[in-house]
Parts: structure tokens; C-alpha cells; sequence
């Protein structure tokens, strides 16, 4: 399949050369960054792209053009492509426009020109609307593509991992999927022990790979880099992430370690509506996404899939040993855990655990219960939002709380939310 394509729109040739070589070095990898030289030569563009099937995620033009401006275009592609995140390149005269086509357009977002440096004026909106996009269509890179057993644990286990680092992937379940059974067979993975398998283009099949082997396969960050940090971090939950954009910006070498993905368990909430300074609410994974980006601009840096199993004092410094035994050393050490879920003191349960009984619920879990019945258990914020998320496809989600009333434990939003849905 065709790179996702960003279209780039300006009748200064110039100008178009500019941005288009700036999209090119930041996201050339990933996507085909293809400019034109007007608004008919765009339209004629997107109609091509579309014939041929390639996905098209983002479509960037200026206003001020001859015969055809921007927001008319923009208004004409997004008939041609409803899904691609639109936005303006305006000069500071034309905000208002802009702001105006916000709501008249669907408009994602307009830039001011010039957007030098890049870095920090144009990247990271389109960053932003990038990975929304991606998330709106995981197959579209056809990237990562997991087979295995809905009720194994291990393929939740995988599953989760690669929603909560936000890398698409298609799930194929073998006991439904005809295309899951071919790829199986093609694998020759004919032990059970071998599901799930993770495909990557241009690799060898993973079979039942850990967590580790799967980030390392997918290029993350699981090796340290120096042997020596002002500052590590362990965890990488909004306090983590906090204390890495703090300790960092002061100008101290920052390390987070991180046994599964940044966010920690405010990371799996599908909304979070009382954080401050976002009025209109955000998602976990939006969150910590947010953060994990700001601390990667104070060079933070971040190790995945690891997990610290011992420390060490050794005279000014402290050793962070790992499960491999690897080690790095560290000045000084903060430990941001988090907390782990409170355990149900039912009999049998704890075999069906990633099996039909799940501790937590991500964002992504939703779409699986489509036509289901689900029950959650708690009653404290998580358990609302999960409520909440999943309600959006679940035929009935039946809410099990001790207390005598859901405001003994939840914030009153989540329970006038609850109280509104009809199922």
C-alpha cells in the first residue's frame, strides 16, 4: 500500500519549495509529500490519489492564491476527502478568516507564515493531527498486523502495548478471520505457544514475541544510551513524565525507564475532562502523548519495555539495575511506580485474567464489545470512564459498585455522563 499522502498547496513557487522540503525532512519517512502550484492543480491531485486508493491524511494550503484561495479550496477537498486533517497557511491579516472557517469548514487548524523554525511552529501541530489521523486508520500504512486468539492473554498483553505507544496495527483473530488462518498457515505457526504472531513489513514473523522483542522489532528506544544521568526516572506516568520535562529543562541529562508505555494508567482513560487547562477535555493517550513530546524537546530521553528490578548506592551515584542485568548509574533517582490495580477476591477468576477479565480498560477496548453485554466493576473515576468509553459500542455495560452511591467515589461529571447514557 501507497505512503499516506500530505498535500501541500501554495502558487509561490518558492514558497511551495520551502514547505514542502520542510514536510519531506520531518515526515518524509512515513508519508509522500506531494505539492502543488495551485487549487485546481490540488483538486486534481486529490482526485488521482483517491482513483488510485492512495490514503490521504493531510492536506496543507495557503490562503492568499489566484483564482482560488484557500479556504475554497479546502472546502472542495474535504468533499473529495472527508477524512484528511485540513490546514490553513495564513499571514497574521487573514486570522480572522481562518478562525471564521474553524467552524464553517471543519477546519483542523490554521498556521501563521512564515512558520520558521519549523520545530517549534509548524511540526508540532502537524504532529498532532498526524497521529489522529493514524489512529483513525491503522491499516492504512499496512503496518503492523497482530494474529492470534481474542481470549489469549498474550495477545491482549500485545495489543495493549502497541495502542498504549500509539503504533497501528490490525488485529486478526483466527477463530474468525479467514485472512488470520491463511497468514497462520503461510507462518507455519501450527503450536499453540506460537500466537500471537506479530507481522512487520519486511521482517520475519514474531511468534509470541515478549514485550521487549516487539519493541525492539518496531525500532523503539530500549537501550540507554550513556552509562551515566544527572537524573533517572522510573515510570513514566504523569508525574514521571512531569519530573522528566521538570529536571530536563534545567538543563540536567534525563533519563525515564518505562516497562510498557508513557501514561501510566491515566494514559488508558478514553476522556479526561478535569485536567487543567484543556476546557474541552482530552484523552489519556492524548495526554501523555503531550508530555512525553515535551520532554523529548528538553532531550529527555526515554527507555521502553525494561524493567528495574534493583538499586544500588555507590558513593555519589546510584545503580539502576534491569531485568537483563544491564545497569546504568545515576546521580539522583525518582521513582514514579504508580499504583497497581486492586485485585477481585473472587474464586476462579484469576485464570480468565486477559482472558474475558480485564484490569483496567484502554481506549481502544471499545470497538471489541460491539453488541455485547459488559460488566465493570469499581467505583472511582476509572471505573466511570471506562463506563463511559465503552458504552459507545457495547449493547448494555451494567456498572457493579460497593457504595451506596456512585458520588461517594466518582467526580459528579462522570456520574451525570453515566446517568445520561441509555444503555
Amino acid at each position: 500500500m501507497a505512503k499516506p499522502a500530505i498535500l501541500t498547496v501554495d502558487d509561490d513557487p518558492a514558497v511551495l519549495q520551502s514547505i514542502a522540503r520542510d514536510l519531506r525532512k520531518q515526515y518524509g519517512k512515513n508519508h509522500q509529500v506531494v505539492p502543488a502550484g495551485s487549487g485546481a492543480e490540488a483538486l486534481e491531485i486529490l482526485h488521482q490519489l483517491v482513483l488510485r486508493e492512495s490514503p490521504i491524511a493531510l492536506i496543507v494550503s495557503d490562503q492568499r492564491m489566484p483564482n482560488m484561495v484557500g479556504t475554497t479550496f479546502l472546502g472542495q477537498a474535504r468533499s473529495v476527502v472527508p477524512t484528511a486533517k485540513l490546514v490553513l497557511l495564513t499571514a497574521y491579516a487573514d486570522t480572522d478568516v481562518a478562525i471564521k472557517s474553524i467552524n464553517d469548514l471543519g477546519l483542523h487548524h490554521y498556521l501563521l507564515k512564515p512558520w520558521d523554525p519549523p520545530e517549534d511552529r509548524l511540526y508540532p501541530v502537524l504532529d498532532d493531527l498526524l497521529t489522529g489521523w493514524r489512529r483513525a486508520h491503522p491499516d492504512s500504512d499496512g503496518g503492523v498486523r497482530v494474529v492470534g486468539h481474542r481470549w489469549s492473554d498474550r495477545s491482549h498483553e500485545i495489543k495493549t502495548f502497541l495502542a498504549r505507544n500509539h503504533i497501528p496495527y490490525v488485529w486478526l483473530d483466527v477463530d474468525q478471520n479467514e485472512e488470520a488462518r491463511t497468514l497462520r498457515e503461510a507462518a507455519n505457526a501450527t503450536a499453540a505457544t506460537e500466537l500471537p504472531l506479530v507481522l512487520l513489513p519486511d521482517r520475519d514473523p514474531l511468534r509470541a514475541p515478549s514485550m521487549r522483542e516487539l519493541a525492539t522489532a518496531l525500532d523503539l528506544h530500549t537501550t540507554a544510551d550513556k552509562p551515566l544521568y544527572d537524573l533517572c526516572i522510573v515510570g513514566a506516568g504523569p508525574a514521571g513524565l512531569a519530573g522528566a520535562v521538570y529536571g530536563a529543562s534545567e538543563g540536567l541529562q534525563t533519563v525515564i525507564i518505562e516497562g510498557s508505555a508513557p501514561g501510566g494508567q491515566a494514559g488508558q482513560s478514553a476522556r479526561i475532562e478535569n485536567y487543567l487547562g484543556f476546557e474541552h477535555g482530552l484523552s489519556g493517550a492524548d495526554l501523555a502523548e503531550r508530555a512525553f513530546r515535551q520532554a523529548k524537546r528538553f532531550k529527555a530521553e526515554m527507555v521502553l519495555a525494561r524493567e528495574v528490578v534493583g538499586l544500588e548506592a555507590r558513593g555519589p551515584v546510584r545503580a539502576v539495575r534491569f531485568d537483563d542485568g544491564t545497569e546504568i548509574e545515576a546521580r539522583t533517582i525518582l521513582i514514579a511506580s504508580g499504583v497497581s490495580y486492586q485485585r477481585l477476591e473472587a474464586p476462579g477468576l484469576g485464570e480468565f485474567v486477559n482472558q474475558g477479565v480485564y484490569y483496567g480498560a484502554n481506549a481502544t477496548d471499545a470497538p471489541a464489545t460491539e453488541g455485547q453485554e459488559v460488566y465493570v466493576v469499581g467505583g472511582a473515576n476509572s471505573a466511570g470512564q471506562a463506563v463511559l468509553n465503552l458504552a459507545r459500542c457495547a449493547k448494555k455495560v451494567v456498572l457493579l459498585v460497593r457504595s451506596s452511591a456512585l458520588e461517594k467515589g466518582m467526580s459528579q461529571y462522570l456520574v451525570d455522563d453515566i446517568r445520561a447514557k441509555e444503555n
